[in-house]
C-alpha cells in the first residue's frame, strides 16, 4: 500500500501534542464555506485543526480557493445505493491511517458518512452539523452529537434530546456576514447594462434524495432563459458528467454565451451577488442566497425541510413545483444590488461554543 506524504497541518499537530486536535472532513462543495469561519474561530481558541476533502465536485477547488491545508482522500462512487455504501467502507478505511496519526479528539462534519464510520470504529467522538433532517442515515452511522438550526424540531433527528444542540438562525449565516461583494464580475462577464444575470444551480442527481421531478423543471428553467433576448446564465454544474449531460442538450447556447459554465470554481456567493435572482436544485445555495435577501427560487423537489418551510414562510424562498410554475412565478427582472446581510457572529459563535464543550468532554472524560 502506497504511504501518503504528511502536510503540513499533520506536522504542525503532531508538533503539539498538548494541544486539542479537531478532525474536520470537507464531504462536499457547500462545506467548505460553512468550516472556513469555523476552522479560523477553533483555531483562534487555541485549538488544532486537521482537514480532510474528498475528491468530489469543487470540494478540492474550494479548499485551495479558501487557501486550506487539507489531504485529499477518496471519492465519489456515483449514484448506485450499493456503491455509495462501498464508498463509504473504502473512504473510510482511506481515511484511517491520516487519522491514526494525527489521533483527533473529536471529529466534525456536515454529514460526512465515512467519517461517522470510522469515527464509530475508533470509538473518536463525533459531531455532526446538519441543517436537513430528511437525510438517510444508515444504522451504524451516527454521530455521538448532532448541532442543528433551532427551526428544526429536536424529535427530527431521532437521537436522544441532550445531544441535540441547536443553534440561532439558519447554516449560511455563519459565513455570509463576512461576505465582501466584488461587481466587478458582471463587466468581465461583458454584461450589457441592460442584462439580466441568473445564477442556476441544477438538481443534486446523484444524491439519494433527489426527485425526478427537479430534472423537468431544470429543464423548463433552462428553457425559458434561453429564449429571454436580454437574459444571460451562468450555470454551475455539480459534476463534469452533469456538465456533459446539459451541454448535449444546449450546446448552441454555450456558444452564444446565453449559456455560461465558469472554467473554474468561482466565488458562489459573489456570483449571486452580482446576479439579479438565483435558481438552484439543491439547498444550500437557496439558503445562501436568501441569507443575502435576493430573489431565489428553489426547483428542489424532494422532501421539504424545517429550514426551508421557514424561509418560505419568512418570504425569502419561493418553492417552484411544477413546470408550469416557471413561467408563472420565477421573475426575471434586474435588481438593486444593495448588500442586505445581517453582520453578526452569533449563528458562528453559539455553534463554536457547542463544539467547544463537547471538545473538553472528549479531552476529559467523566
Amino acid at each position: 500500500m502506497k504511504t501518503m506524504p504528511v502536510t503540513l497541518s499533520e506536522r504542525a499537530l503532531e508538533a503539539s501534542p498538548g494541544a486539542s486536535r479537531v478532525w474536520i472532513d470537507l464531504d462536499n462543495s457547500p462545506h467548505v464555506p460553512f468550516f472556513v469561519p469555523i476552522i479560523q474561530e477553533l483555531e483562534n481558541r487555541g485549538h488544532s485543526v486537521f482537514i480532510t476533502a474528498r475528491n468530489f465536485a469543487q470540494v478540492t477547488a474550494l479548499a485551495t480557493l479558501k487557501n486550506l491545508q487539507y489531504r485529499t482522500i477518496g471519492r465519489h462512487y456515483g449514484k448506485n445505493t450499493l456503491l455509495k455504501l462501498l464508498g463509504i467502507a473504502i473512504r473510510a478505511g482511506q481515511l484511517a491511517s491520516a487519522v491514526r496519526r494525527v489521533r483527533p479528539h473529536l471529529a466534525i462534519s456536515h454529514g460526512s458518512r465515512a467519517q461517522l464510520l470510522l469515527s464509530a470504529l475508533l470509538r473518536l467522538t463525533s459531531v455532526d452539523i446538519s441543517d436537513y433532517e430528511h437525510a438517510v442515515n444508515f444504522k451504524g452511522i451516527r454521530p455521538r452529537w448532532m448541532i442543528a438550526p433551532e427551526v428544526v424540531p429536536v424529535s427530527s433527528w431521532h437521537m436522544p434530546n441532550d445531544c441535540v444542540l441547536q443553534y440561532p438562525g439558519i447554516k449560511e449565516d455563519v459565513y455570509i456576514p463576512q461576505f465582501a461583494p466584488d461587481p466587478a464580475l458582471r463587466a468581465a462577464l461583458n454584461l450589457a447594462d441592460d442584462s439580466i444575470l441568473v445564477t442556476l444551480r441544477p438538481p443534486a442527481t446523484h444524491a439519494h434524495y433527489h426527485n425526478p421531478e427537479s430534472d423537468g423543471i431544470f429543464a423548463a428553467v433552462v428553457n425559458r432563459l434561453i429564449k429571454e433576448p436580454n437574459v444571460v446564465t451562468v450555470l454551475l454544474p455539480r459534476t463534469s458528467t452533469q456538465e456533459q449531460e446539459i451541454r448535449k442538450g444546449w450546446g448552441n447556447y454555450f456558444d452564444s454565451g446565453k449559456l455560461i459554465v465558469p472554467l473554474q470554481a468561482v466565488d458562489g456567493l459573489n456570483l449571486m451577488w452580482c446576479s439579479d435572482l438565483v435558481i438552484s436544485g439543491g439547498g444550500t445555495m437557496n439558503r445562501e442566497a436568501a441569507a443575502l435577501r435576493l430573489p431565489v427560487y428553489s426547483i428542489f423537489r424532494g422532501k421539504i425541510g424545517a429550514v426551508d418551510r421557514y424561509l418560505v414562510e419568512q418570504k425569502r424562498l419561493v418553492l417552484i413545483q411544477s413546470v408550469a410554475e416557471v413561467g408563472t412565478r420565477i421573475k426575471l427582472v434586474q435588481r438593486d444590488r444593495c448588500l442586505h446581510t445581517c453582520g453578526n457572529t452569533t449563528t458562528l459563535t453559539a455553534i463554536v461554543n457547542h463544539i467547544d464543550r463537547v471538545l473538553e468532554q472528549a479531552c476529559n472524560p467523566a
